[in-house]
């Protein structure tokens, strides 16, 4: 039985992007030893996108991670306090209110707001 999600960023800077997500985004999270942190999401769902021409996204037949929040303004002004950059502000993508976080390693992960109800 499937219990949940387990995600995955592969990084050239592994270290500082843990470090990111322990320190700037204050993710909880059990440390497994030898450096490697598991980060312990509360919550979690998974949405299949369509991809192709006139479709925006990510490339065709990729994976991704974003993280979401019921106030998305409120949100990146407490990140933004914490030192968190973002790649533009607030934007409207018709599912929800999204933002793009700079993370180590050149990452970009989105943040967003979703208008449907959590379930």
């Amino acid at each position: 039985m499937i219990k949940g999600i387990h995600g995955m960023f592969y990084s050239d800077d592994a270290e500082a992007l843990r470090a990111f997500f322990r320190d700037k985004l204050q993710l909880p999270f059990n440390d497994v030893g030898q450096g490697w942190l598991i980060f312990d999401l509360p919550e979690g769902d998974l949405g299949v996108h369509p991809t192709g021409p006139g479709e925006p996204g990510s490339p065709h037949n990729t994976p991704n991670i974003s993280f979401y929040c019921d106030d998305i303004e409120a949100t990146v002004a407490e990140l933004e306090g914490r030192g968190v950059t973002f790649d533009g502000g607030v934007a409207d993508a018709g599912f929800g209110l999204v933002a793009m976080i700079e993370a180590p390693g050149g990452l970009k992960i989105q943040l967003y707001q979703p208008r449907y109800a959590k379930g």
